[in-house]
Order: C-alpha cells, then sequence, then structure tokens
C-alpha cells in the first residue's frame, strides 16, 4: 500500500508542477485543465499516507512535504475561482437597468443531432447575443428558424468542429471574419448598437485545443492578438468562445491583463462547462470576459442538450460611468513582451533556410 501511495503521489506531483513550465508542448498544457482533480487525489493520498505511513524515513517525510507542496500549488490557481476568494466583477446596482443585454454561448459539437433540444433552451432563455461554436451546414440549416428571433446574423458553418454562427436582436453597425492565425479557424469581430444608441464590441473565438501531435502556440497566439485588440480598440469590448483553456491557466492570465477586461467567474465558481457528459472530469472551457464598463446582472451555467459543453449565460448593464470602480487586471513589462514574444513566433514568416 505504501509504495502505490507514493508511485500514484509521485504521478501526482509531476501533475501539478509541470504545467508550470512556460511551453507550448501538448503534452504540457493539458495539465493546465484538471486542476481540481488533481487536487482532490493529492489530498487523498495525502491523508492515507498520513494515516498509513509511520515515518520513520527522510523519504518519507520529504515525499509527504513534496505531496503538501503541490497540493498548496493546485490550491493556488484554483481558489479565486470558489466563493472564497475575492470577487473580480462586481454587480450592477441599477434596479430597473437600460442598457441591460443577455449573452449565451453554446459549443454545440457538431457531430450532436439534437437540434430541438438546443433550439428550447435557447428559446427558454431568450439571450439577446447568441454565439454558436461547431455548427456545420447541417446545424446551420437546423437552426433556420432563429432568423425569426433574431434580425441581424454573422454565419460561417465549417465541417472541421470550428464553424461558427452569431446571431443579435440588436443591429451590427460593422462586421468581420477574420481568420487570426490559422487560415480554417474563424473568429468575428463585429461592433452592436444597444437600444439606446450606445456602442460596444465584440470578438468570439474558438481556437484549437492541446491534443496529440497539436501544441498549443497557435491557441496562445490567436488569443493574445484578440486580446490585445480588445485593449486598442476604443469602445467597451466583450471577448466570448470557446477558448479551449482553462480560466486558471497562464495564457488566460495573460490575456485578462492585456486585454484588461474582467472574468465574472472569480469569487464566484467555475462555472464548468465541458465536459458536460462526464460530470467528475469538468473545465471552464466557455468564456465570457468584458470590459469594465458593464456591471453583472446574472451569470449561470446552463441545462445540457446533447453536446458535450454545456451553455453558459450573462446578462450585463452597460454602466460606463462606473467602470472605475472596478479592478482592472494589469500586466507587468514583462508580461506585455512575454505576450509579444509569443504572437511572434507564430505569425513571424519561416525562414527559407529551414
Amino acid at each position: 500500500m505504501k509504495i502505490t501511495l507514493e508511485a500514484f503521489g509521485a504521478l501526482l506531483i509531476l501533475f501539478s508542477f509541470l504545467p508550470l513550465i512556460k511551453t507550448h508542448y501538448w503534452w504540457i498544457r493539458v495539465l493546465d485543465f484538471p486542476r481540481v482533480q488533481v487536487a482532490f487525489f493529492i489530498a487523498v493520498t495525502l491523508i492515507l499516507y498520513l494515516f498509513l505511513v509511520p515515518f520513520q524515513t527522510t523519504g518519507e517525510i520529504l515525499f509527504t512535504i513534496l505531496l503538501a507542496l503541490a497540493l498548496a500549488n493546485e490550491i493556488k490557481h484554483i481558489y479565486r475561482f470558489t466563493p472564497l476568494g475575492k470577487t473580480e466583477a462586481l454587480r450592477s446596482k441599477i434596479k430597473a437597468p437600460r442598457n441591460s443585454f443577455s449573452i449565451m454561448v453554446s459549443n454545440v459539437r457538431m457531430s450532436n443531432r439534437k437540434y430541438q433540444k438546443f433550439l428550447k433552451v435557447v428559446r427558454e432563455n431568450d439571450p439577446d447575443i447568441l454565439l454558436i461554436n461547431e455548427p456545420n451546414r447541417q446545424w446551420a440549416n437546423a437552426l433556420k428558424d432563429l432568423d425569426k428571433d433574431y434580425e441581424y446574423s454573422i454565419k460561417k458553418p465549417q465541417e472541421n468542429t470550428y464553424g461558427m454562427m452569431f446571431f443579435s436582436k440588436f443591429k451590427i453597425v460593422s462586421q468581420r471574419i477574420q481568420f487570426i492565425v490559422e487560415d480554417d479557424i474563424p473568429s468575428f469581430y463585429a461592433i452592436l448598437e444597444l437600444p439606446s444608441g450606445k456602442h460596444f464590441d465584440i470578438f468570439t473565438v474558438h481556437p484549437r485545443p492541446p491534443h496529440f501531435d497539436k501544441n498549443t502556440d497557435t491557441r496562445e497566439a490567436e488569443l493574445l492578438q484578440v486580446a490585445q485588440l480588445a485593449k486598442l480598440t476604443p469602445l467597451a469590448t466583450i471577448v466570448v468562445g470557446d477558448l479551449n483553456d482553462v480560466a486558471w491557466s497562464h495564457t488566460t492570465n495573460l490575456f485578462r491583463k492585456i486585454s484588461g477586461l474582467l472574468d465574472p467567474r472569480i469569487g464566484r465558481g467555475f462555472f464548468n462547462t465541458y465536459n458536460a457528459l462526464i460530470p467528475f472530469f469538468r473545465y471552464s472551457l466557455d468564456h465570457i470576459f468584458y470590459d469594465p464598463a458593464f456591471r453583472l446582472i446574472r451569470i449561470k451555467r446552463l441545462s445540457k442538450f446533447g453536446s458535450d459543453h454545456f451553455p453558459m449565460f450573462l446578462r450585463l448593464n452597460y454602466e460606463p460611468q462606473e467602470a472605475e470602480e472596478q479592478e482592472v487586471p494589469e500586466a507587468a513589462p514583462e508580461e506585455v513582451e512575454e505576450v509579444q514574444e509569443m504572437i511572434d513566433k507564430v505569425m513571424e514568416p519561416e525562414n527559407d533556410s529551414k
């Protein structure tokens, strides 16, 4: 039993500390995801080891210390996404908000065929803005009825699981389909007009996840370029999509700091959206970040409908006069430099001599 605990514990210690290495290798970056699960198994292993081992050798004591440090490392990353952490995004105090609107983001899973169940979720929640990730032409045809509810839309269904469709009840003043890093991975940019005449802009993203033989350099380059664009735009910005990255990763932290956008989950909960089919292994992959000019009214994870993702739903109010009351994440000079190096490494043309 002691040897089994030590072998399992050594693997967990490795899983905890390997993601601290700043690299794009997929087999390291995937370890960013299960920090809650790793923390759980470390805690169980540590408790069993404390009860079953007599602690007669230096090695046993050292192993216990390493387990405790690994557990502390996991907690450090996930703590602020619990109700015990300090809330980052403040709630609106206006009782009858004039510039409020709702956003829903959902990865429908291209192979999923439960179109009507998805439409039921949409109609039950009636979002003003709806982003759909992974639609192909079959999904687009099945969702044609949404055109009756949403006057404005941007559509790019694809057969490679990276299609995207965007629906809005608000006027789209300007729109652009862009391929920021990869030729087959679209993202959208749009300027929307609220009924009051106020404008804000929105970026929608869905980069590739880390997986066998696919490192995360292009994912990082796309997300961090969007962060730079969000910072530069003069309008209040929202970034929404399936980022294929967790809220507590180094990349997502850099994204927040570079963009200056808020994460409403901090201090409230994980709101894990993936995997809807496996309860124990769930992570926060679907994100809605927004400018401090917005205040939170409601955040919730919606019911599943057949996809491997839960939809996410937010209601916000546009309150630019109160923006300074919210603490905006800021990047240190070395982080700005790190981000630019990460982008340049992917975007610069390959050396012909290689």
